[in-house]
């Protein structure tokens, strides 16, 4: 018997530390909305639905631009949450898939970065959101964005600063996973990048969100897919 103790030692510390990890999880998911969340998603609710619909989904660099007017196409959509997350982007997918949309574009991930969500986390909930939106809207067609970068010589969002290597991991899984589950990365990453791999200050006033001239280059970039 006592040499089986340290056995027995080793799986309840193992099973305590699972634990602990999925306690984590459920704080993350259930705590971490932001103030407009509710209002926002009754408003998506409230709004017609059509399956000529282009929807981008995504936090405040996805709600910060009239989608219509910045691509001359009344299809297009805007279903941005300023502050949220992953998580939140999951809770309120099926109000996205329930029109059953032409296409659907992502831009989601750096206020989970912000929030300290675990990188492992992020890339897995991006997993969950292409898998939900194949399993209740096969026809739509999915786009992913990578994270763009941010810029640490501004002051008004420290938290989202000095973060690039938590950009450059999730942005090297999500590349994976759009090859694994057959869908279309947009890397807008480099094309925001100036010469000390920072957010270029011509396409930003804060270091995180886009200007006009930030959103040009980025319905540039849309033009192809669209």
């Amino acid at each position: 018997m006592k040499k089986q103790m340290p056995g027995i030692v080793s799986c309840i510390v193992m099973i305590l530390l699972n634990l602990n990890v999925l306690a984590q999880q459920a704080t993350i998911d259930s705590a971490v909305r932001p103030a407009a969340y509710s209002l926002r998603l009754g408003l998506f609710k409230s709004y017609p639905n059509s399956p000529k619909d282009i929807i981008f989904l995504g936090n405040s660099i996805t709600q910060g631009v009239d989608w219509a007017e910045l691509l001359q196409n009344p299809n297009c959509k805007n279903r941005g949450i300023s502050g949220d997350i992953t998580y939140g982007v999951l809770e309120r997918l099926s109000e996205v898939t329930e029109g059953k949309p032409a296409k659907v574009f992502v831009l989601i991930g750096i206020n989970d970065i912000e929030h300290n969500i675990p990188d492992t986390l992020i890339v897995n909930n991006y997993r969950r959101i292409i898998r939900q939106i194949k399993a209740e809207s096969p026809k739509t067609k999915i786009y992913f964005h990578t994270l763009l970068p941010v810029n640490n010589e501004f002051t008004q969002f420290k938290k989202h600063y000095n973060k690039d290597e938590h950009i450059a991991f999730v942005n090297t899984e999500l590349k994976k996973i759009a090859e694994e589950e057959k869908i279309t990365l947009i890397d807008l990453h480099p094309h925001f990048l100036d010469a000390s791999n920072k957010l270029d200050k011509r396409y930003t006033q804060d270091g995180l969100h886009l200007n006009a001239a930030g959103y040009q280059v980025w319905a540039g970039i849309l033009k192809q897919y669209l």
